[in-house]
């Protein structure tokens, strides 16, 4: 997943390496200089290390202050290098010769440094008269080469201006589009997180309603066997015993291919192979055997893919037949703990050609208790049934006892 570091990486990365030219260029532009000073041969010697003594200056300004606040958008910074540039210019064109030539770093620092344009403009003034002044001074300073001078940088200054406030466009630009770039990638992480989160708590549930429909009953019922064989043993009862022991091995069997069916993610183990009608079966004949509760199912309608033809057979009834054969193992396990029923009946049907299966479960017991809650598995089934656009009702039984009732699509719903 993107963290935060390298999001902002992401969009200051482009920024740093830019700025590592513009570090290359202007060391560049004060060594020419420098050197072009050297070989012009019309400066002093003393001119000439006063030059040079400016333009280190500069260096070790732009070494300390200007490179961090080229990256960093630091404008005390910024200032304090501005200050230190101007000075160092106006001395090195005092100087005369090609000193000049640092004119084209000087005023386009400016404009890469500081913010907002307003600041470049009034630092870009100060450069020119600083300038204007400083070549007035190479010949006495007069007011007649003052008053030559400043046409020259007028035009140096307003150049500047124009080409500096299409820069500082082009940069806010630039910076905006990082901005949303850097807000985009951070939503996108966000979102995926929030996504994989989300997907995480769904198969949790998802596995904690396989676990408590199918693992969770069958273990109900090893431990319901197992203390009937062992009170048929203590009776002396060794074939009753023998008989509960061998549902105690059945029941395990189908829990550790339940158990094997779950991790692979396959469909329920009752339904691979088989009709739901035939799955809801044998879950009636071992719910009679493991309760000696009578369980009488009645199938019609042609409920099943393959009993209403070949094209009816397909992958897109798994979803409603798994989701009905689940609510068909919860309606007999809360039969099996709350109910006390003498016999439960389950129907299937399909509600007309091509329309939505139902299947209803209805027990002779007790019935529902008064201001009764939906606890964990019935909140289950109703999550699964509404998952494939079908709908879960849970009412007294027409003569007593308690009716469960599912309707759902056909073919689910994916």
């Amino acid at each position: 997943m993107t963290t935060a570091d390298e999001l902002e990486r992401a969009t200051t990365d482009p920024w740093d390496r830019q700025v590592v030219w513009w570090d290359v260029g202007f060391v560049a532009i004060v060594l020419l200089t420098a050197a072009a000073m050297a070989l012009g041969g019309d400066v002093g010697a003393r001119e000439l290390w006063t030059a040079y003594v400016a333009m280190a200056a500069m260096l070790v300004a732009y070494a300390v202050w200007g490179a961090r606040a080229a990256r960093t958008r630091d404008q005390r910074a910024a200032i304090v290098y501005v200050v230190v540039l101007i000075a160092g210019t106006a001395v090195a064109v005092a100087q005369g010769g090609l000193a000049t030539f640092l004119l084209f770093a000087s005023f386009t620092q400016l404009w890469m440094l500081l913010e907002p344009p307003r600041r470049s403009v009034v630092a870009s003034v100060a450069l020119g008269v600083a300038t204007s002044f400083a070549i007035a001074a190479q010949q006495g300073f007069d007011v007649p080469t003052l008053l030559e001078a400043a046409p020259q940088m007028a035009i140096a200054i307003a150049f500047s201006v124009l080409l500096g406030l299409w820069f500082a466009s082009t940069m806010r630009r630039s910076d905006e589009r990082a901005r949303l770039l850097h807000e985009l990638r951070s939503t996108q992480a966000e979102l995926a997180e929030s996504h994989h989160a989300a997907g995480v708590t769904a198969e949790r549930e998802r596995i904690a309603r396989e676990i408590h429909d199918t693992l969770a009953q069958g273990f109900t019922s090893v431990v319901t066997q197992a203390q009937a064989a062992t009170a048929a043993l203590d009776r002396g009862e060794q074939d009753r015993a023998r008989e509960r022991l061998l549902l105690v091995e059945r029941t395990a069997r189908d829990n550790l291919a339940e158990a094997r069916a779950l991790v692979a993610a396959f469909s329920p183990v009752p339904l691979q192979g088989s009709t739901l009608a035939e799955a809801l079966r044998r879950l009636a004949e071992r719910f009679t055997a493991e309760t000696g509760t009578r369980v009488l199912l009645d199938v019609a309608g042609s409920p099943d893919p393959e009993a209403a033809g070949p094209a009816a057979g397909t992958t897109r009834h798994a979803a409603a037949d798994v989701v009905l054969l689940r609510a068909a193992q919860e309606a007999l396990a809360n039969v099996r703990r709350h109910a006390d029923a003498g016999s439960v009946t389950v129907r299937l049907n399909r509600d007309g050609p091509g329309g939505e299966l139902r299947l209803e479960v209805v027990d002779d017991g007790r019935g529902l208790p008064p201001g009764h809650a939906e606890g964990l598995g019935l909140a289950g089934m109703r999550e699964r049934v509404s998952a494939v656009g079908g709908t879960l009702d849970v009412a007294p039984g027409e003569h007593g006892g308690t009716r469960v009732e599912v309707h759902v699509p056909a073919g689910g719903r994916s």
